[in-house]
């Protein structure tokens, strides 16, 4: 499965500034949208190590935004007050060349990245995708070909080892 691209923080600054009085949308992948009156409450630098299954050690980074609803409906985040509140994130997060993830809780916590922005009818509206897990080495490590059969994947050194 192909993930679209990830927008990341030079070009997501770039909507925000040149729709810096609109209204902030996020909309979900299912359409629904995270409530207009949610707080940004973290801006972090999100630092992954790890080991995939062939082996291969990776670093991946990303800038996380934490979308948190309270009670006070009236609140509202202007694009204009998130680029501000960015720039004071610049020395945690080190590049504009991060991809831009946002935090979100609605039963479970989630991250979802950020793919693409319009701006139309006074609203800026940012697009998020749902995350996937993915095998990064499915040369070396495949599922079995038949149920019970590992014959390849963990014979070979693969995944199973």
């Amino acid at each position: 499965m192909n993930q679209p691209t990830t927008m990341k923080v030079s070009e997501f600054r770039r909507h925000l500034q040149a729709a810096a009085n609109h209204e902030l949308c996020f909309v979900l992948p299912d359409g629904g949208r995270i409530p207009a009156h949610a707080h940004i409450t973290e801006v972090g630098r999100t630092d992954r190590r790890f080991l995939d299954c062939g082996g291969t050690l990776r670093h991946v980074s990303s800038c996380t935004l934490q979308a948190w609803v309270a009670d006070d409906v009236e609140h509202r985040l202007l694009p204009g007050s998130l680029v501000a509140i960015l720039g004071k994130a610049e020395p945690i997060l080190g590049t504009d060349e991060l991809d831009v993830e946002i935090e979100y809780e609605d039963g479970f916590l989630s991250q979802f990245p950020v793919i693409g922005s319009e701006a139309r009818d006074g609203i800026l509206a940012f697009h998020l995708v749902t995350k996937h897990t993915d095998c990064l080495a499915k040369e070396i490590c495949t599922p079995a070909p038949a149920a019970g059969d590992q014959s390849e994947c963990c014979a070979s050194g693969g995944c199973c080892s």
